[in-house]
């Protein structure tokens, strides 16, 4: 299975940039995301990859074979790039049975009936949707229309498959359904996959690794754990993760790496796994819901502002001395609105510079 590099790649639309100057390593039989909000550059540099959009400057090769040269003009077409291409809109034949859909791309190529017909059972069995093979598009649910769109792509056996957004019409249960096929799929395949998303729970729960944008520059790329457990930047952590993670204004004392942060009235410690290097004083605090503690053991006291009780967790806020906290406790678990509770910081913490808003450590927190 082919490496995608990409080197030095932008993509211009008059003065608006919209990809600058990216560089990424998508190695054999991952499975990338590129992720992001709406307008930060990753459809179009799915698209670059895949020969829809021509960069303006930069250099891609697909599994050693430059496609793409701006200095030496060499710019192969989307067909010669043994690529395959899912988009969010299944766009199957209405008047084609289950069967002629996948096979009409083989026809074209000029495939023998019999090895169209093997080639089709194949992905119909692989697939699951093989009760449904004489059946019209009409004739099929969200779910088993994006499978049949899958074996279509997948037919000529590309060496790279590229999907838009294919699960965003989906209903939220089907969804949780196909990312699960998806992953099966990238593991039975044995193909590279690049997937374009703007939800974060589907890059975390998909990728190998993931690729986050913003305004067209590449923020970090990373494995999701990673991403999630250490972001670049205050972007990354914001971006990755819901319930989203508690940013706390601060200012730090530094002595090595360790560093006593104000936040408010609550003085916390901060051991780091690095010496700490800061442009100044002011710092901001990055605490995932799960490592704020509610217990009777806790060092701090907090008002419940509201709560969102789902039967496997409990998302609660709490207003601790002016301070907004969103916590997560596992279990059923509930507690009255303007209650107080204790509550102590737990395991890690990433230290942001608020200058810059990059992360300057991750270490462990505690409350004084």
């Amino acid at each position: 299975m082919p490496e995608i590099i990409l080197k030095n790649v932008s993509k211009r639309f008059g003065k608006f940039v919209a990809v600058d100057d990216l560089n990424l390593n998508i190695e054999s039989n991952s499975f990338i995301t590129l992720l992001g909000p709406s307008g930060c550059g990753k459809t179009t540099t799915l698209r670059m990859i895949a020969g829809l959009e021509t960069p303006t400057e930069g250099t891609i090769s697909i599994d050693g074979n430059v496609v793409f040269d701006a200095d030496r003009g060499i710019n192969l077409a989307p067909n010669k790039r043994d690529v395959g291409f899912l988009f969010q809109n299944y766009a199957l034949w209405p008047h084609m049975t289950v069967y002629q859909n996948i096979a009409f791309g083989l026809e074209n190529l000029k495939w023998d009936k019999k090895r169209i017909a093997d080639r089709v059972h194949e992905l119909l069995e692989m697939l699951r949707i093989g009760e449904f093979e004489k059946r019209y598009p009409a004739e099929l649910s969200g779910g088993q229309q994006q499978r049949v769109a899958i074996a279509r792509t997948l037919a000529p056996g590309p060496k790279v498959l590229f999907m838009d957004e294919p699960l965003s019409n989906l209903d939220a249960k089907l969804r949780m359904e196909m990312r699960t096929e998806l992953k099966r799929l990238h593991r039975d395949t044995d193909s590279t996959f690049v997937y374009v998303t703007h939800d974060q729970l589907e890059a975390m729960t998909l990728s190998t690794r993931v690729c986050i944008m913003e305004g067209g520059l590449l923020q970090q790329y990373a494995p999701p754990l990673e991403m999630y457990n250490n972001p670049a930047n205050l972007f990354v952590a914001d971006f990755m993760g819901n319930p989203t993670i508690n940013f706390i204004d601060g200012t730090a004392q530094m002595e090595g790496s360790k560093a006593t942060i104000t936040l408010g009235n609550i003085q916390a410690e901060f051991t780091a796994d690095k010496p700490i290097s800061l442009t100044g004083k002011d710092v901001v605090l990055g605490v995932r819901p799960e490592h704020i503690h509610i217990s009777d053991a806790g060092k701090r006291e907090a008002v419940v502002y509201s709560t969102l009780p789902t039967g496997m967790e409990t998302t609660v806020k709490l207003d601790a001395e002016g301070i907004m906290l969103t916590a997560v406790v596992f279990g059923d678990v509930d507690y009255p609105i303007d209650s107080h509770v204790r509550f102590d910081f737990s395991k890690t913490a990433v230290l942001f510079d608020k200058a810059t808003g990059k992360n300057v450590a991750r270490g462990a927190l505690r409350i004084k």
